[in-house]
């Protein structure tokens, strides 16, 4: 996937289903993992005041969005600009449930019929590092990211934290692959490709001094588990002369 979206919101509350609606969204663009700069943003009214909760959270007034275009005007604006790409989340499930809520009440289709795909960077973090914590601030700080002018939750800011962490997450993946083109010119150099099937790979033997050290290693731990030692255990029986 060339073209890639990072892409964050913040909301009214925590629950689409129960009427809280987006108020501001963040985008990011990647294009063959590098930032483009072509990024979209956007503050929402969303027609119902926030939480408190979610006050503390983003710090956007209800009175700040009170003159700010609803879904309904941005709504072309931001399909258009999602529109085949691969969209880039953290904790995926609930921005996308609330955008393909806005969609919705629109009477439109969800935004996951318009991407190519959706990838979660929370459930690519949980899986890189099991038992930590996995918040955007924590792997901020994991990765080196700098996130110092993170005071408060803001779409865009977040959207760029989150590509930044994304590339890290992500840094070296490709790096093993090489395009060789036999007998073709590449970049006006003829590349040879070798096989690496001609070529025999030395394996050292150990020596007899180094076989009775290792005898004598495996023998001390075997008294010390009094025969139970997993080699000893699974060794194949010999069969009787």
């Amino acid at each position: 996937m060339s073209r890639q979206i990072v892409l964050d919101t913040e909301t009214t509350g925590l629950s689409a289903q129960n009427g809280d609606r987006i108020i501001e969204i963040g985008c990011v663009e990647l294009q063959h993992r590098k930032l483009t700069g072509r990024n979209l943003h956007f503050y929402v009214n969303p027609e119902r005041d926030s939480h408190e909760d979610a006050l503390r959270v983003h710090g956007i007034s209800n009175e700040f969005l009170r003159d700010k275009p609803k879904f309904a005007a941005i709504a072309d604006e931001l399909v258009s600009y999602l529109q085949g790409a691969e969209l880039i989340i953290h904790n995926a499930p609930f921005d996308i449930g609330f955008l393909n809520k806005e969609m919705e009440l629109l009477g439109r289709g969800p935004i996951t019929a318009l991407v190519e795909g959706v990838t979660d960077t929370l459930v690519m973090a949980k899986e890189m590092f099991p038992g930590k914590r996995n918040s955007l601030d924590a792997l901020c700080d994991r990765l080196e990211v700098d996130n110092s002018g993170r005071t408060l939750h803001g779409a865009l800011l977040d959207a760029e934290l989150l590509a930044d962490v994304y590339i890290n997450m992500t840094r070296g993946q490709n790096t093993l692959v090489m395009e060789l083109d036999t007998g073709e010119q590449s970049g006006g150099i003829e590349v040879q490709q070798l096989d690496l099937r001609s070529f025999e790979l030395p394996v050292p033997r150990a020596n007899d001094a180094e076989l009775a050290a290792h005898e004598a290693l495996l023998a001390d731990l075997d008294k010390s588990t009094k025969g139970k030692t997993l080699w000893r255990v699974l060794e194949p029986q010999q069969a009787p002369a």
